[in-house]
C-alpha cells in the first residue's frame, strides 16, 4: 500500500471525474465511494446520497476525489505526468484528456475539463534533452501545444 495519495478537490464532479480517469487509463479502477448523509448537512450542504469521496486507482496509484465544494481551484501550480511510449500513446491521451472541453496548452502540456494540468511526455524526448543536440530538440519543443516525437527526432539530427 502506499502512504501518499493524492486528494483531488471537486466542488462537485469528483464522481464524474473518476469515472472519466478510469477511462482512459489501462489497469485502473473505481474502489470505493463515500456518500454524504444528514448527519452534518448544515456544514457540507451537499445533497443526502451525493458522493463526497471517490476512491479510484490509475495504473495502480491510488487517487482520492473529494467533492468540498467551490472554493479551492485547480491551477498548474500542480500537475501529473504522463510518460508514453510512443506517439500512439501520447496522441491518445492528448485527445482523450482534451475531450468535452480540455484545453491544449505548450510544450506538451494540456488541462483536462476539470481544469487537472497534464504533462504528456514522450519518453523518447526525455533522452533526446541528454544528446548534444539537446538546444535544438528544446527549441522545437517551445513551438509545439502537443509534443511531436518525429519533429522532436529531426530537431535532434540537425547539424
Amino acid at each position: 500500500m502506499q502512504n501518499i495519495t493524492p486528494c483531488l478537490w471537486f466542488d462537485d464532479q469528483a464522481e464524474e471525474a473518476a469515472n472519466f480517469y478510469t477511462s482512459i487509463f489501462k489497469n485502473s479502477k473505481l474502489n470505493t465511494i463515500s456518500r454524504y448523509g444528514e448527519t452534518g448537512k448544515e456544514f457540507h450542504k451537499k445533497p443526502v446520497g451525493s458522493a463526497m469521496t471517490v476512491a479510484f486507482e490509475i495504473n495502480g496509484q491510488e487517487f482520492t476525489a473529494l467533492n468540498g465544494g467551490p472554493m479551492f481551484k485547480f491551477t498548474e501550480a500542480i500537475s501529473f505526468q504522463v510518460m508514453c511510449d510512443s506517439q500512439e500513446e501520447v496522441d491518445h491521451f492528448w485527445e482523450k484528456l482534451t475531450s468535452g472541453g480540455g484545453q491544449e496548452s505548450q510544450c506538451g502540456w494540456l488541462k483536462d475539463k476539470f481544469g487537472i494540468s497534464w504533462q504528456i511526455i514522450p519518453t523518447e524526448f526525455l533522452q533526446l534533452l541528454k544528446t548534444p543536440k539537446a538546444q535544438q530538440v528544446m527549441q522545437a519543443m517551445f513551438s509545439m501545444k502537443k509534443l511531436d516525437l518525429n519533429t522532436l527526432r529531426r530537431a535532434a539530427e540537425q547539424r
